[in-house]
């Protein structure tokens, strides 16, 4: 059975134990600690270890390590398979500083630092105690950055030394190169539990373009980025002046599970540098051990912080004695000592132990007994440590020398050699190693019969260094460079870098690397200019570089590139020859780098280089450049192309070279054309040359293409055009023949020979030019003569010269036209044929009633027919006969479109009979005939006037304006019409008045104010008489008010009162302005407009300041021309704080004294009483009954005074009017408006306008009566029976009747 490996031995070679896990569930942590003695020498004597600086220790023996390892498993009970991560701690002794743990992976070693001596190395004169003492590093998860339950993951333990778990091991570690970064590096050091410790590491970034990454490691794969805290800070700083980065990690309040290996990793884009250090954690001195196990090992606080740490709290304190059963003490830690781990947490649970985790760590930390071996009466020391090419001497003393005793190395029975000797003295066995190497670094066991003990040997590599460094050296291309550097050791590995980037040695690359003993070399056959640069070597000891610096060689030009004429088509050469013969270069044409292909050929021959072009093309002409690899200076050939000019017609796909082209549209005749160089191109139209300048027909030339543009073709554009090509290598001519065909010319207006009802018969002739191909058919199309739409008849096409229209409509007039169409299209319509229209009487005149009758006229009224022809209605003939005959006489000669009609020079007292003819083109329709006859005599009509509505009030005009004014009028036979005013004949040269049959006008160019008055009209047809009165007003300016006083002064306060003016202007004054103005600059401002009232109070005026005030009065018209101003002036003085300063408005003053003094009026302190202002809602002019006209907007208005502002609602019919939009609402100084938008019937009703405020509300109401508006003329037109307008009309009368009753 092979020895199991070293990672998997226990001390003593027994089998794992189990431990119970504790409270909470989580495992027990394994611990491995490696202790290391002094060698008996320096501990007997106290001597200081001296460091050896990669040198072999002088010993006579190499120094011992024991090793206590101390693993725990998961408990018996668990079924989980998955392996336990284990917490690896070092317990080093501080004076054995030579002796060091082996890390995987390159690491710098830190610098000697004489400063940390004291952390390193013990005191000169050590006790022999304290030498024997073993102080202990051990590494454990910080209870307040890692979790219990995260304490069993890979990821949650902090390692030593090589920094992996156990299963990642054997994997190799990848790691950038090592360049030199760190210029301070952080050192080890030691503290105390509680205390606080400080790392710096120092980067300088001079050469750096950035900050480059720190990471900080605890082993070798816990980042301590995760865990800062309160426990654990990383601090950078940067000073601009030295251009250092400086990098800070504080442990502060250690822990005892702090200290181990740590690592600082510095990477800035492809450099690398790192460096190790340790932290040793000292633990505080202890009293008595004899504590109560029971009392010490509580939990403090369940699931806190310091969760799993012993609390000696209660043994620090006083307490008093409890009184204690007389059941005998029991001895808990020998109880655990013999007990199985599996009973752990029972006994913990019998004897009231609640901190199971911190009972296990402490029993990990008492030392073990070791149980005396039966084999061996003396095994192997727990580790040994020996120089690379050293030997070493492992030694075991046997109990029992006829054992057969077996060597192992990691597992493998070691077999007698050379290397392996095996020696006997006495009970002694001796295994000898000679010449150990790296590959002896391994563990070793020895086993006697069932028994064995095993060991760990470290072999100790010597730093490799450079003897001979590398040289400088300075070359040129395509030389041979070989760098030597000779080391300290044979088949030592050194590595090879350029500019602080390894150089790569593969089988595909440049660099060669070969070695003869201690010399290596780094070999470059053909050097290069890249090759420049900074080369080093570095081994495990040091390090050496030197520049190297390639340059070229000059260069010569033994044949120059040529200038060339080249004919299209023909091959190219270029040749040149240079020195030195092996520099490549690149080919250029016109700056672009040419590439070879199956047409272009480079050939490079030693000093020849060569550039071929099979088959020459206008693409290959320009300028040609050489320019070698490496080098300035360059060669350069113009090669010119050329070509006979050609005409390419064939490309167009032209039948015999002819274009044909519509009429009317552009021509652009692209032709190819080619020639080296542009030929001179030249079009021409038989001997006319055509220009480039040309407005309408102009040709172009550019590039490998010449065009012909005919902007608008014309018939006469037709031909033979040549094209005649010339240049240094010839001439050229071609022929192009272009049709212009067109549409055919429109056809004659087409003869409507026949008509029908509904039908015709319509010819043509064909068109004189049919456009240049054959006419192919019409196309016909007619259209009512008022319309613009002209309708298609046919959709194919007619090959005939004639057509018959159906499905026409009766008496519309018709117009046709005719198309032509060949196969370029269709030409424009022929002129259209005469008008022609299909006729059809209409039916009688409806509705033929009489609608005045005087002495010797009779007027009659009718409807159009009923049913009118398509052909229209022409007009009506109107014919009458005397009773008792049958003799009908046309009365009007020429027909009338009206459908009213007076026939006069009739005899009174005659009696005739009327009838009315329509009459369209098909003729006269059937007579509409009165059924009665009519008595010719005059019938009497009284008198209406018809008053406009805008007079039935008021009418108002500015003085200067002009008035005229119209009032229709009815009666029978014509009325006499007079006008009065003020009961006084109104005299001709004041006012011109003008009658007519049906209205009377009033006009006055210039009204003045005397024309103001009321008008009456009178309007008498035999005993019937009808008045009317008309009001106007004729309004201007009004006079200044008639007094202006001062009433009190007090404060800033002027009380002013004023009487109306004597001429208000012949209409109501609507308000006043003040004005105020400063004695001194007697500029006037004005205080307030539209003023109601005749007394004011002025307030806010200034202190110290003198003014005069005045008031214009205002109407209709506008503002008085003058203004009356206070004789005296008030004075504004301060004289304290008054009670009533700030009063507003405050009429009824107490009465009081006035000083008047030669600057104004001045006032003694006054006392008034306050006014108030408020009152209820109350309306000053009620609203009034209207009447309106259907489609036109109508407004209801009045006025309201309240304090304060009350809420207006207006209501119809008691209903609230809210948010329709035909009505708007205003309310302006009181004035309340409604406007009611294109009032209906539907619209008229009993009207409220209601104002509301605090003190009370107020409502008035109006009737609102909406009429139609409608005349008898547009009751006519809308159709309406005679009757119903009867009707209609004189219900209108009646209720005008009542109106003026």
């Amino acid at each position: 059975m092979p020895e199991p490996t070293k990672k998997d031995e226990t001390p003593n070679g027994q089998p794992e134990e189990s431990v119970a896990p504790d409270s909470n569930g989580a495992p027990s942590l394994p611990e491995i600690s490696l202790e290391v003695s002094p060698p008996p020498e320096a501990v007997a004597e106290g001597k200081e270890t001296v460091e050896t600086d990669g040198k072999k220790p002088d010993l006579t023996e190499p120094e011992p390590l024991e090793a206590v390892v101390a693993q725990e498993t998961s408990p018996a009970k668990s079924n989980s398979n998955e392996p336990q991560a284990g917490v690896v701690g070092v317990k080093k002794q501080a004076e054995s500083t030579s002796s060091t743990v082996k890390e995987e992976g390159p690491c710098s070693p830190p610098p000697p630092d004489d400063g940390n001596a004291a952390a390193t190395s013990p005191s000169p004169t050590p006790q022999a105690e304290d030498a024997n003492s073993i102080k202990k590093l051990s590494v454990d998860l910080p209870n307040d950055s890692v979790p219990v339950p995260a304490m069993g993951r890979k990821d949650s333990v902090w390692s030593l030394g090589e920094g992996q778990p156990p299963e990642d091991l054997e994997k190799p570690i990848d790691t950038p190169p090592l360049s030199t970064l760190l210029i301070e590096r952080p050192q080890s050091g030691s503290v105390p539990v509680g205390g606080d410790i400080s790392f710096v590491a120092k980067v300088e970034a001079k050469d750096l373009l950035r900050k480059p990454t720190i990471k900080w490691f605890k082993g070798k794969w816990m980042d301590l980025a995760s865990k800062t805290g309160k426990h654990l800070q990383l601090k950078e700083t940067f000073d601009r002046f030295t251009k250092i980065h400086t990098f800070e990690m504080h442990i502060i309040k250690a822990k005892d599970n702090y200290a181990g290996n740590y690592r600082c990793e510095v990477t800035y884009k492809d450099k690398f540098d790192s460096c190790s250090f340790d932290l040793e954690i000292k633990e505080v001195e202890t009293g008595s051990q004899n504590i109560d196990i029971r009392s010490a090992f509580k939990r403090s606080s369940e699931g806190q912080e310091d969760a799993g740490e012993l609390d000696f709290s209660g043994l620090l304190k006083h307490r008093e004695p409890k009184q204690q059963d007389d059941a005998p003490e029991v001895d808990v830690w020998e109880i655990l000592k013999n007990a199985r781990p599996d009973q752990y947490e029972k006994i913990a649970f019998m004897y009231g132990i609640t901190d199971l985790r911190g009972l296990l760590k402490r029993m990990k930390k008492m030392p073990k007994e070791e149980k005396k071996s039966e084999a061996f009466a003396k095994k192997l020391e727990p580790a040994y440590q020996v120089d690379k090419g050293g030997k070493i001497r492992l030694v075991v003393d046997l109990a029992d020398p006829t054992v057969e005793l077996k060597w192992y190395k990691n597992g493998q029975e070691i077999r007698p050699t050379p290397k392996y000797i095996f020696e006997h003295k006495g009970t002694q066995r001796i295994m000898v190693i000679n010449n150990c190497s790296i590959n002896d670094d391994a563990a070793y066991s020895v086993a006697a019969g069932d028994e064995k003990c095993t060991t760990e040997l470290f072999v100790k590599e010597l730093p490799v260094k450079i003897v001979k460094g590398i040289e400088p050296v300075k070359t040129t291309v395509n030389e041979r460079i070989e760098l030597e550097c000779e080391v300290s050791e044979e088949g030592a590995q050194v590595k090879w870098m350029k500019n602080g980037v390894e150089v790569p040695t593969g089988v595909r690359s440049r660099y060669r690397v070969k070695s003869e003993g201690t010399k290596h070399y780094l070999v470059i056959d053909d050097a290069s200019r890249e090759d420049t640069g900074t080369f080093s070597v570095m081994a495990s000891g040091g390090t050496s570089e030197a520049h190297v610096q390639v340059d070229l060689k000059p260069l010569k030009v033994y044949q120059d590139l040529q200038d060339a004429t080249i004919m299209l088509g023909q091959p190219i050469k270029l040749h040149c020859e240079i020195y030195p013969g092996n520099v490549p270069g690149r080919w250029y044409r016109n700056g672009q780098l040419i590439q070879p292909n199956d047409r272009i050929n480079i050939i490079h021959r030693n000093k020849v280089h060569r550039l071929e072009i099979e088959t020459s093309s206008l693409h290959d002409a320009g300028d040609y450049t050489f320019v070698p690899e490496g080098y300035s200076q360059s060669l350069s050939a113009k090669i010119h192309i050329i070509d006979p000019p050609r005409v390419h017609l064939d490309s167009l796909n032209f039948p015999d070279n002819t274009v044909t082209i519509v009429a009317g549209n552009k021509l652009r005749l692209e032709i190819p054309i080619s020639g080296e160089p542009a030929p001179r191109v030249v079009w021409m139209k038989g001997e006319r040359v055509i220009l480039e300048s040309g407005h309408r027909v102009h040709a172009e030339t550019y590039g490998d293409q010449t065009s012909l543009t005919i902007e608008v073709t014309e018939r006469e554009d037709s031909g033979n055009y040549k094209i005649v090509l010339q240049n240094e290598a010839g001439e050229a001519t071609a022929s192009v023949k272009i049709k212009v065909v067109d549409i055919p010319d429109p056809p004659e207006a087409p003869l409507v020979p026949v008509v029908g009802g509904d039908w015709c018969t319509m010819t043509w002739d064909p068109p004189k030019y049919d456009g240049g191909s054959p006419i192919l058919g019409y196309f016909i199309e007619r259209k009512k003569k008022q319309s613009s739409r002209w309708m298609r008849l046919n959709f194919d096409l007619i090959k005939e010269t004639a057509f018959e229209p159906k499905k026409m409509i009766e008496g519309v007039p018709y117009e046709v036209r005719i198309f032509a169409v060949n196969a370029i299209g269709v030409s424009k319509p022929s002129e259209p044929s005469k008008a022609f229209t299909p006729l059809a009487v209409t039916s009688e005149p409806t509705m033929l009633v009489v609608d005045d009758v005087t002495d010797t006229t009779v007027t009659v009224k009718w409807r159009p027919p009923e049913t009118i022809g398509a052909a229209g209605l022409d007009g009506y003939l109107v014919e009458y006969c005397i009773e008792g005959t049958n003799d009908w006489i046309i009365s009007n000669k020429e027909m009338t479109e009206k459908t009213k009609y007076t026939i006069t020079g009739l005899s009174p007292g005659c009696k005739i009979l009327v009838r009315v003819k329509a009459i369209n083109a098909a003729g006269a329709s059937a007579p509409r005939t009165l059924q009665h006859s009519i008595l010719v005599k005059e019938v009497i009509e009284p008198p209406k006037i018809r008053v406009p509505r805008h007079l039935k009030q008021t009418y108002t005009r500015k003085v200067g304006e002009t008035v005229n004014l119209v009032v229709p009028f009815l009666g029978k036979p014509r009325p006499k019409v007079t006008w009065l005013k003020e009961g006084q004949v109104i005299e001709p040269t004041h006012v011109s008045i003008r009658n007519t049959d049906c209205d009377s006008i009033i006009f006055i160019r210039k009204a003045e104010r005397s024309h103001s008055g009321k008008y009456e009209m009178t309007v008498q047809v035999e005993n019937h008489v009808d008045t009317a009165i008309l009001d106007i007003q004729i309004v201007d300016l009004p006079g200044p008010p008639q007094c202006v006083t001062i009433e009190d002064v007090w404060g800033a306060n002027v009380a002013l009162v004023w009487t109306p003016p004597k001429d208000n202007g012949n209409a109501p004054i609507t308000g006043y302005t003040i004005q105020k103005a400063d004695k001194k600059t007697m500029e006037w401002f004005t205080c307030i407009e539209h003023y109601h009232r005749t007394c004011i109070t002025i307030t806010e005026l200034v202190v110290g300041n003198e003014y005069f005030f005045r008031v214009f009065s205002e109407n209709m018209c506008g503002l008085s021309e003058n203004a009356t101003q206070t004789k005296k002036s008030a004075l504004i003085v301060k004289e304290g704080n008054f009670p009533h300063d700030t009063a507003q408005h405050q009429y009824h003053a107490k009465p009081h004294s006035f000083t008047l003094t030669p600057t104004g009026l001045q006032v003694k302190i006054p006392e008034y009483n306050d006014h108030d202002f408020k009152e209820a809602p109350k309306f000053t002019q009620p609203l009034i009954n209207t009447f309106a006209i259907a489609g036109y907007n109508a407004t209801l208005n009045c006025s309201v005074r309240a304090n304060p502002r009350p809420k207006v609602i207006w209501m119809k019919n008691k209903i609230t009017i809210i948010d329709d939009p035909r009505y708007r609402m205003f309310s302006n100084q009181g004035v309340c408006t409604l406007e009611i938008r294109k009032p209906s019937p539907y619209d008229g009703g009993m009207y409220t306008c209601k104002a509301i405020n605090d003190l009370g509300e107020a409502q008035v109401d109006c009737k609102l009566e909406v009429k139609g508006g409608f005349t008898f003329y547009e009751l006519m037109q809308r159709g309406v029976p005679l009757h119903l307008i009867d009707k209609y009309m004189n219900e209108t009368k009646i209720v005008e009747q009542e109106k003026q009753n």
